[in-house]
């Protein structure tokens, strides 16, 4: 990815950006790509939406968690690699510091009736936090029918046959290389 500076924002609207995003999500991964989105592509215009798209799907295709590797790849666009730290470090903060808080005080309270309550009726909030994201990407995408189709097929390999996304993707990527270089070749012959 192209390293470009931005300097329409600071490394304090960087990390203040990130850290509410971080602070403000729950659920995570997934969950916080429709708020990530909402920051970066329609508030702040730092990023165009085939831009967020582009940083999403690397973020995907990297191990680690989406969120934070969005924010990651996101920072390294917007302010190189101190943007990638600064970024990073307002995406994780916040959630680490909740999560301490809450791990040093739940265990008086979980068996709580209210708690319990309270976290039962947060779960259909996460799935529908995750399930926006992925419609979004979906329309998003353009899909025709045979990308659509190859979705579909995917999801079912993944869902019903338990086939690894690892080899789902070396596979597509092999594709890919082979379709590229077959029109390539195509061309060539013109």
């Amino acid at each position: 990815m192209k390293q470009e500076k931005n300097d329409t924002g600071t490394f304090w609207e960087l990390f203040w950006t990130f850290a509410k995003i971080g602070a403000f999500t729950i659920g995570g991964g997934l969950a916080m790509l429709p708020i990530i989105q909402k920051e970066v592509v329609e508030r702040k215009h730092w990023i165009s939406n085939d831009e967020f798209m582009d940083i999403l799907a690397i973020s995907q295709s990297a191990p680690g968690l989406i969120a934070v590797n969005f924010s990651i790849f996101f920072g390294y666009r917007f302010k190189g690699w101190k943007g990638s730290l600064i970024s990073t470090i307002g995406c994780t903060l916040p959630p680490f510091l909740i999560i301490l808080l809450i791990a040093m005080f739940f265990t008086n309270y979980q068996n709580n009736k209210v708690i319990n309550a309270i976290f039962k009726g947060i779960r259909p909030v996460v799935v529908s936090l995750i399930a926006v994201p992925v419609f979004t990407m979906a329309v998003q995408s353009k899909l025709n029918i045979w990308t659509g189709m190859l979705a579909a097929a995917v999801m079912c390999l993944i869902a019903f046959l338990k086939v690894s996304p690892i080899y789902i993707l070396l596979t597509v990527a092999i594709l890919a290389f082979a379709v590229s270089k077959h029109k390539e070749r195509k061309g060539a012959e013109k």
